[in-house]
């Protein structure tokens, strides 16, 4: 029995040099040097974030009403055009067959409704002499705004045919730039079939999606900022249009956003982030504050997220957290930080769980 007490004895004597060993050399480490910030409670400043994409305020994909084999493509991807400009041509042979027949018919109607006017001239004079029946009148009268009628029907026939080689000759109906051409030279233009897709370039405007619980708080004509992801940018911009139905969008609210000035660098079809400030309201729960953090502050451990504050001594310490939404670069903590302690930003060095530090 005594053998076994004094084993166990040496052991424990064994573990705590060997665990007082590990002190001392985490003790010896030089600290490391660290960056502290204390935590800002939500305001005025905050904001909420959704993602969107860059696009033109005018754009359109033309078409035609009319079948026909394209014989020109006028224009080529990225060129500029102005309002008016042919783009794209389309085989009217029929159409000009059609043109001339309904002129020919024009002067036919024309010689009937004059030949029927003099008449109905003459028989009007006759009537009033006595000369001339009732009967014989009210026939040529008929005759007279038949022919009247037939005349007027092959002019809007005429119209009508005139207006179909608006079709045939593809027109930009505002200045801008060619996004997309989806036809060439020889293929066969179906109606309805997109030949030219054109963007304006006079204004650029974002289309964002914004959730359901942060569709309140965005008003239009409210001013925001617009992160382009791609150019590392930031530019102005304000709310134009707020949907209210999300319907046919997943739950999702259409948000579209006007940039205040234009950029020759910013794109359309470009990703960009939108920031919508959030005005500051009365906190009825038990919890008045909300903490926030930089994202970049967290460590990150499998599923788990945690931050590292200063204990005694200086000495860091890694506390688990629970966080909630992202709003830009700062996350919402929930639970595991209180709103009035420090925490470590950044550190010139490795940082571990009882690392010896000094705050910069």
């Amino acid at each position: 029995m005594k053998k076994i007490i004094t084993i166990i004895t040496l052991s424990s004597l064994i573990l705590t040099s060997c665990g007082s060993d590990k002190k001392e050399n985490v003790a010896d480490l030089p600290a490391i040097p660290v960056k502290v910030a204390g935590n800002t409670e939500n305001s005025n400043s905050a904001y909420i974030t959704a993602s969107g994409k860059i696009e033109s305020e005018n754009s359109a994909n033309l078409s035609t009403r009319m079948m026909g084999y394209v014989t020109k493509v006028n224009v080529k991807v990225g060129q500029n055009v102005s309002a008016g400009q042919l783009l794209v041509s389309i085989n009217n042979t029929d159409l000009q067959a059609k043109k001339a027949q309904v002129d020919a018919s024009i002067t036919q109607a024309t010689a009937g409704y004059n030949n029927a006017k003099k008449d109905y001239d003459r028989f009007v004079n006759l009537f009033a002499q006595q000369s001339a029946s009732q009967k014989e009148l009210d026939d040529m009268t008929a005759r007279y705004e038949m022919a009247k009628a037939g005349l007027e029907a092959v002019k809007q026939m005429r119209n009508e045919v005139m207006a179909q080689f608006s079709y045939s000759n593809i027109t930009a109906p505002f200045s801008g730039t060619v996004t997309n051409t989806f036809v060439k030279e020889g293929d066969m233009a179906n109606p309805g079939m997109p030949l030219v897709s054109i963007e304006g370039a006079s204004r650029l405007q974002v289309t964002a999606m914004v959730s359901e619980s942060d569709i309140s708080n965005v008003k239009n004509g409210m001013s925001v900022k617009i992160n382009v992801k791609s150019l590392n940018k930031e530019v102005a911009g304000k709310v134009s249009e707020v949907s209210l139905s999300a319907k046919n969008t997943g739950g999702q609210y259409l948000v579209k956003v006007t940039l205040d000035k234009m950029d020759k660098q910013i794109l359309s079809g470009m990703f960009v982030n939108v920031q919508f400030p959030t005005a500051k309201k009365e906190v009825t729960s038990v919890k008045s504050d909300v903490v926030m953090i930089p994202e970049s502050a967290l460590v990150r451990q499998g599923q788990l997220s945690g931050i590292y504050t200063i204990g005694n001594d200086n000495i860091a310490i890694l506390r688990w957290l629970r966080i909630g939404k992202t709003f830009g670069n700062q996350v919402e903590v929930l639970s595991g930080l209180a709103a009035d302690e420090q925490y470590i930003v950044s550190a010139e060095g490795k940082l571990f769980n009882g690392a010896k530090v000094s705050v910069q």
